[in-house]
């Protein structure tokens, strides 16, 4: 049995997802890889490009757009390794970063889950580790986040002061990049199936958290990251998605006394959500709206 497995999601990552797999395979710093791809229904030539290069490379193919949490379940539970790595297909992992993970989670018995740094083209370090924002940061940043990214309130929630070359506990990491631990995973009930698309990893740490395991960030490992490949392809969809997110992790977050809060986060997660389909409209970009905070 490997020490270690990988899940890449595709969903129309063209050659990218090449990259990332080529990446991972020559990773051999925590031994060899279990290698798993779950493709979402990719319409473009992804896996036919994989083919070519890697045929022996375990590919999964449900026939539908599953979701990022239903596919990464997927992914996991075709493996065996104690360790799961869930990747986003637009990453290339450096080498060492298995290890580094590996060696973080064998000094710490109750670490349930671990995210590399992750860098962006230009080099600069994408804040991939970050707070549970209190309500009042949460409200700031998703209205000021995008205009004035530098107000208290986003600093705080996306950790911008902290050092990035040192390792650190955090709240949670970015799905993109993310070392599990499988018996935690097991023990809270695996990625929840009801989001689609994001948020599903503030989700899992949250409840991880919960449980009593904790979270870090292990800058040792490093990924880079191209941002938005697959929500290029469905902009509107994707704000949409993003904003039912909120809302459900919402919904269970607030609990109790606290439920009343509900009334307000609806109709404050429409309009944010409303703002954004307008603005990415009115840009008139083929880009990816940036909906990832």
């Amino acid at each position: 049995m490997s020490d270690w497995a990988a899940v890449v999601v595709n969903y129309n990552s063209g050659a990218l997802l090449e990259r990332c797999v080529a990446s991972v395979l020559a990773d051999h710093s925590a031994g060899p890889v279990e290698l798993v791809v779950v493709d979402n229904d990719s319409s473009d030539d992804s896996l036919a490009t994989l083919a070519r290069t890697h045929p022996e490379i375990v590919v999964l193919r449900p026939g539908k757009n599953l979701g990022y949490s239903r596919a990464a379940n997927l992914g996991i539970a075709a493996t065996r390794a104690s360790l799961a790595a869930v990747l986003n297909p637009d990453l290339e992992l450096a080498p060492g970063s298995a290890a580094a993970l590996a060696d973080r989670f064998a000094a710490d018995a109750g670490l349930g889950a671990a995210g590399p740094r992750l860098t962006n083209p230009d080099g600069s370090t994408y804040p991939s580790a970050r707070s549970m924002p209190r309500t009042s940061d949460a409200v700031v940043h998703g209205l000021l986040g995008r205009v004035r990214p530098s107000n208290p309130a986003s600093r705080r929630y996306r950790q911008l002061d902290a050092d990035p070359d040192v390792a650190r506990p955090v709240d949670w990491v970015s799905g993109a990049a993310i070392w599990l631990r499988r018996t935690a995973l097991d023990a809270v009930g695996g990625w929840d199936e009801g989001y689609f698309m994001y948020v599903e990893d503030v989700d899992l740490c949250w409840r991880l958290r919960r449980a009593g395991w904790g979270i870090a960030y292990e800058p040792g490992g490093q990924a880079l990251h191209v941002q938005g490949v697959s929500t290029a392809r469905h902009p509107y969809r994707m704000i949409i998605e993003h904003h039912r997110s909120l809302l459900r992790f919402a919904r269970k977050r607030f609990r109790g006394p606290r439920s009343v809060m509900l009334v307000f986060a609806g109709p404050y997660l429409a309009f944010r959500a409303g703002v954004e389909l307008v603005t990415h409209a009115l840009g008139g970009r083929p880009d990816a709206p940036r909906v990832g905070g």
